[in-house]
Parts: structure tokens; C-alpha cells; sequence
């Protein structure tokens, strides 16, 4: 029997294959046009088109469905939301890092049950949907070999644990650096992979925690299916479900109450 979300899943692929050959045609372009928004935040203009050319599919595709995207707000009314980051990690796209990614979601009722994770530069791409299981396929290996599904880790203790925090001063800009450094000292060690990555590498079980603060949906809302169909949890640092809190800590799921527990003690 077909997975409800089946269609929706091929879609958000197809769309991001588009997606990827305008980033990639523009990054480490030297006339890339770089401009900061109010919130002083970057934005290039690799951003807006691929946020257009998501928009543009979306709409040919599925126009009684509602958008929301980082650089152009949201638009119509239904239960069925897409959800885009054309460029996450805007700062290393325009340095020249290859940590970054177009992140595409569909969340219904405001729960995400796709998400399509794709870092071209890093030859790196993840997906899942609800029921679907989550998958990878990485160029660097294998160009053409089949996809791999995801699991999470087994670790079960913290003192075992490997612990992506993003960024210091985003803990301390939320008043929980102290919390950080509780856990810090309770696992095994502690790493800032940043972005999108870290996530993705708690759902591949290379990293068994990553939190950070400081978030919007978007940011967060692809991330989602790909850790829980791996296996994983994924909810605000105080422990809220979902891409709504302006938080994120996902976990193998087997540290996640434990994690909760320390960082709660520290408020």
C-alpha cells in the first residue's frame, strides 16, 4: 500500500534537484551579490532564487497548499504547509564553506512528515517521510550507489556520548551556558559541526545529541522526519515537540530525557 506522503516526498526531491543547480551555479561565484537584512543577518542573492524557483514549483504543483520560507515570508491558508530554508547556513555559502543546504518540508497540521535535506557542495543528501524511513546517499562515496537508510545510534549512556552544541554564543546569548557545560562535562565529548549537519549526523549515528538556540521553523521543520524516521527525537532544549519554540535538541531518543534533565537543572 502506498505511504500517504509518497507523492509529496517525490515532489520535494524533484524540487530540490532544481534547487541545487541554482546554488551550486552561484556559489563561490565572484559577483555574488551579498546584503544584510534587518535582523543583520546575511542574505545573497543564491537565497531569493532559489527561494523563488521552490515557490514557483510549489504553487504549479500543489497551489491550494500554504508556504512559509525564510526570505519571503509565508502565503496562503491550509492545513498543509510547505516550509523552505533556500540556503541554510547563508554565512558559510558566501565565505566559500560547504556546510550548507537547502532544507524543503511539509508539515500538516503543523507537524513535519517530510523533509529533504540537500548540501550539494558536500555531495550530501538526506530525506525522509513519515512511514518511509530516512535515507542518504553521499557522492564522495559512491556517486552511483543506492541510497542508505538511516539509524540512530544505540548509546544509552551520556558518559559515552558524542555532543554537537553549534555554538557557544548561542547558549550564552540564551543564558544557558551553563547548562551546556553541565553536559559538556557529563558526556563523552563535545563538538560544533554546526547547521544543518549535525543533525543529520544524529540521524546517521555518528553523533548521539546537537542542540542549539536561537532558530526558526524553517530551520528547523526538514530536519524533523529524517531524525524520527531514523529513529531519533527531536523537540525544543526544553523539551516542546516540534519546529515552533526557537529551540532544537534531537537525540537517538535513548539520551533524550537525560539531556532534558541536566539542562533543566541549570536554569
Amino acid at each position: 500500500m502506498t505511504e500517504p506522503y509518497t507523492a509529496d516526498l517525490a515532489l520535494a526531491l524533484e524540487i530540490a534537484d532544481a534547487a541545487d543547480a541554482i546554488s551550486l551555479d552561484r556559489y563561490l561565484a565572484l559577483d555574488l551579490v551579498v546584503e544584510k537584512k534587518p535582523d543583520r543577518t546575511p542574505v545573497t542573492d543564491a537565497d531569493t532564487a532559489v527561494e523563488r524557483e521552490i515557490r514557483n514549483r510549489l504553487a504549479a504543483a500543489r497551489p491550494a497548499d500554504a508556504i512559509l520560507g525564510e526570505e519571503y515570508g509565508s502565503a496562503g491558508d491550509s492545513s498543509r504547509q510547505w516550509i523552505i530554508d533556500p540556503i541554510d547556513g547563508t554565512p558559510n555559502y558566501l565565505r566559500g564553506g560547504p556546510v550548507w543546504a537547502t532544507l524543503l518540508s511539509l508539515a500538516v497540521d503543523g507537524e513535519p512528515v517530510v523533509g529533504v535535506v540537500r548540501s550539494p557542495a558536500l555531495g550530501r543528501r538526506w530525506w525522509g517521510a513519515e512511514g518511509q524511513g530516512a535515507w542518504t546517499t553521499d557522492a564522495a562515496l559512491s556517486p552511483s550507489s543506492p541510497a542508505r537508510r538511516l539509524a540512530v545510534s544505540a548509546v544509552a549512556r551520556l558518559g559515552d556520548a558524542s555532543v554537537s552544541y553549534n555554538s557557544l554564543k548561542g547558549w550564552d546569548e540564551a543564558g544557558r551556558l551553563d547548562s551546556l557545560m553541565a553536559l559538556s562535562r557529563s558526556v563523552w565529548r563535545t563538538r560544533a559541526y554546526g547547521e544543518m549537519w549535525s543533525y543529520m549526523l544524529v540521524a546517521e549515528g555518528a553523533l548521539d545529541v546537537a542542540g542549539e538556540f536561537d532558530l526558526q521553523p524553517y530551520d528547523m521543520a526538514a530536519l524533523i522526519p529524517v531524525l524520527q524516521e531514523a529513529g531519533g527525537r527531536f523537540t525544543s532544549v526544553d523539551g516542546t515537540p516540534g519546529p515552533w519554540s526557537g529551540s532544537a535538541l534531537a537525540s537517538n531518543g535513548l539520551l533524550h530525557d537525560d539531556v532534558l534533565r541536566i539542562l533543566a537543572d541549570e536554569d
